[in-house]
């Protein structure tokens, strides 16, 4: 027997025991599958992923706008000038004149009110189609609703 306390084979081990044992011949990787396409933002929604949508919010306050938008266009909830720099897709505090059009001639000031600016592009965000179940009143539907499959 051998002074060894566990009998895994090691590091420790000899070449000749090795080759007492012959390990079965390794088969090569089988080809993976091709993987999932992910899904078009006009094409239907999987089960298991959530849509989204792109939406314009003022950078105020928040509230969602509609596109398009014009040059007089306000904020239903603040007031503030949706047509203005802070509000675009262009509007970087750490580039020159706080712009990255690189074609602006001259600073835009104030940068929250509202200007003719012909660079102006709504900044949007991407948001994720979610949505809630109405609540049901009745207890004993809200019940059993939970132990459906």
């Amino acid at each position: 027997m051998s002074d060894r306390k566990y009998r895994q084979r090691g590091y420790q081990d000899d070449s000749r025991d090795r080759e007492r044992s012959p390990s079965a011949p390794r088969k090569p990787p089988e080809p993976r599958a091709p993987g999932r396409q992910l899904q078009s933002a006009s094409g239907p929604k999987t089960p298991n992923l959530m849509g989204t949508h792109e939406v314009f919010k003022c950078a105020r306050c928040g509230h969602r706008l509609q596109l398009p938008v014009g040059t007089t266009d306000r904020c239903a909830r603040c007031g503030t000038a949706v047509h203005s720099c802070v509000n675009c897709v262009s509007f970087d505090t750490g580039a020159r004149w706080e712009c990255s059009q690189q074609a602006l001639t001259a600073r835009i000031t104030p940068k929250d009110e509202q200007n003719s600016c012909a660079f102006f592009e709504p900044r949007t965000t991407v948001e994720r189609q979610t949505s809630t179940q109405a609540p049901t009143n009745n207890a004993r539907q809200a019940f059993d609703d939970l132990f459906k499959i």
